[in-house]
């Protein structure tokens, strides 16, 4: 039986309401994809906990304003994702650059230009409920 992934996941809107997204690594699921910053839920912490540390860890963020936008099930057929997306409106820090803390590339980019980047399936729905 194929393991249940808990993933939470940052949708960072700046006053521009632009939104923040990053190239993952070509060496990863889903690799070469644009996507929000966030990663998978570690067993102490809830899927809130995990956005929080993954979006500080990622690129500096600590959302201050924030929401449960999305909860969905995808199957990859290789993974099954339980994605927890959180709307975030507030944060402080600042992104500095065109990369992240990781390394990976990064931009800011309006809603309307979100539909020109190549996100995961999973990601799609929610991309279009914005």
């Amino acid at each position: 039986m194929m393991k249940m992934i808990d993933i939470s996941i940052a949708i960072v809107k700046n006053e521009q309401d632009n939104y923040l997204i990053t190239l993952r690594s070509d060496d990863v699921h889903q690799g070469g994809k644009w996507e929000f910053p966030g990663g998978k839920v570690e067993a102490d912490e809830t899927p809130e906990q995990a956005m929080l540390r993954e979006l500080f860890e990622e690129v500096g963020l600590i959302a201050t304003e924030y929401q449960l936008f999305e909860k969905l099930f995808f199957d990859y057929g290789d993974k099954q994702l339980n994605l927890y997306f959180y709307l975030i409106e507030g944060f402080t820090g600042s992104v500095i650059g065109k990369v992240g803390k990781e390394g990976q590339p990064l931009k800011w980019v309006s809603k309307s230009d979100l539909a020109d980047y190549d996100f995961p399936d999973a990601n799609k729905k929610v991309i279009a409920k914005l």
